[in-house]
């Protein structure tokens, strides 16, 4: 029997074989890789046996904490029976059950799901099927192949989901292989760009986006947002009234709308979907990331009949949507989705969620009086938190100072795990997290934030002195 390999060799094998996502690799070389070998609750345990609060939820995955008994068995039993078959051509328990809860719990109006792998995919494939269905439903509309986006925006990584991307730092040297979009300003109250002030702006940042409806309507084939929170900008707000106004714009223009519900769906607002908290029923739905409660890579685009029937027809005539994954409809992911909707039913996810969003928020509060805090953003369960140079003026960091990665370093030899967005400390536990456990989290930053700022105070008064 092979020896167990210890902690050192795991992490001179990492450094060695391995290739980090979003992860500059020479500084990775020069740190001590943290490797997590267990999960319990809202912890992650080390190699070593030290707990860490999941202060990320895995990467926006993990809903009801890591080893689930309910998600644990699902997989144990669908492994008794089979890991996967190929959905071309066939079809499968798991995922048949799975597509009717869906569709039970979706925004009403959605009645069909296609199954992929990830966040990326399921936008690829609505982006796909807006463009494809235009073609072959309404081919008088002429060449509708364009698509509207906020800047900031991220959407995955793969070609056409970084086409309506927005995020230059990771998507500016991609541009030669992306295609042309329409841009607009989102709607960032803390840095507004045209200087007003919510409420009493009346939500002007809508007036681009319903000029260029209004004048580019035959062009465009699809309106894509993430709903009510722009996660991966930097938890970016919007305000009350912005997404329901677009619904009403794309129907009177007759322009399809795409919500991207990858980070937002599955309880992280507050409701089931961030839609619902406007009545939004949109035209194509991404979902991925908590879709199997972070136990396996599963994504779905649900749709409407309205634009299934456009693809259905003769053999010969090819409407067929030629686009599949070779996991698609996996049965294991499937499984575990499924268990993982039985958990909000049974332990009443939701429900319990609301009280615990306002707790979550009084925690949050006494951190506006750090200095070095300007601006706290949350949306239910997900909170971003952008540290500033200067309150005042809301001067930003510079990215080469690094505030969010070194408050991050802190916070984790703290026992807390967080993922920072440049300058905005990301907050978006399990939902299942304790109250005690939240007050730990938010205790926790708030040190590493306090510590930070006064290291940050004694180098400024440092550069002053020379």
């Amino acid at each position: 029997m092979a020896r167990t390999p210890t902690t050192q060799q795991l992490k001179d094998w990492d450094r060695r074989y391995l290739w980090h996502p979003f992860t500059q690799m020479r500084e990775w070389e020069q740190e001590e890789p943290l490797i997590i070998e267990r999960g319990k609750g809202s912890y992650l345990i080390d190699t070593e046996g030290k707990k860490y609060l999941d202060g990320t939820s895995s990467i926006w995955v993990n809903l009801h904490g890591h080893r689930h008994p309910t998600l644990d068995r699902a997989i144990k039993k669908q492994l008794d029976k089979i890991a996967h078959s190929t959905f071309l051509g066939l079809s499968n328990p798991p995922a048949i059950e799975l597509a009717r809860e869906l569709i039970r719990i979706a925004p009403k109006g959605l009645t069909r799901v296609f199954y992929s792998d990830n966040g990326s995919t399921a936008v690829e494939i609505a982006l796909k099927m807006a463009v494809q269905y235009w073609q072959q439903q309404h081919p008088e509309t002429g060449p509708k192949h364009t698509f509207l986006h906020l800047k900031l925006a991220y959407h995955g990584d793969t070609i056409g989901a970084v086409s309506v991307g927005n995020i230059d730092l990771f998507h500016a040297r991609f541009k030669p292989l992306l295609f042309p979009t329409v841009e607009v300003e989102p709607p960032h109250c803390y840095r507004c760009p045209l200087k007003l002030t919510y409420p009493s702006c009346n939500i002007a940042c809508m007036e681009p986006i319903a000029d260029i409806l209004k004048n580019r309507h035959r062009e465009l084939a699809g309106v894509i947002i993430e709903p009510i929170m722009q996660a991966a900008a930097g938890m970016i707000p919007q305000p009350p009234g912005y997404l329901k106004r677009i619904r009403e714009l794309c129907t009177q223009y007759k322009v399809l709308l795409i919500v991207d519900e990858v980070a937002t769906g599955f309880g992280r607002t507050g409701k089931m979907f961030a839609c619902e908290h406007e009545g939004v029923t949109p035209d194509l739905m991404a979902l991925s990331k908590g879709l199997t409660g972070g136990y396996m890579p599963l994504a779905a685009t649900l749709t409407t009949d309205a634009i299934y029937q456009g693809f259905l027809g003769r053999y010969d005539e090819f409407k067929t949507f030629f686009h599949g994954h070779s996991f698609t409809g996996n049965p294991l992911g499937c499984s575990v989705a499924l268990a993982n909707l039985h958990v909000f039913r049974q332990e009443k996810t939701l429900a319990r969620l609301a009280t615990k969003i306002k707790f979550f928020s009084r925690l949050l509060a006494p951190l506006a009086a750090i200095p070095r805090v300007g601006d706290i953003r949350q949306r239910g369960f997900m909170v971003g938190i952008e540290l500033v140079k200067e309150k005042t003026t809301k001067a930003p960091y510079p990215l080469s100072a690094k505030v969010g990665h070194r408050v991050s370093a802190i916070a984790r030899s703290k026992g807390l795990i967080l993922r920072p967005i440049g300058n905005v400390l990301v907050l978006m536990p399990p939902l299942s997290i304790s109250k005690g456990e939240l007050k730990k989290t938010v205790e926790i930053l708030k040190q590493s934030i306090e510590t930070l700022q006064i290291n940050s105070y004694s180098n400024d008064d440092t550069h002053n002195n020379r």
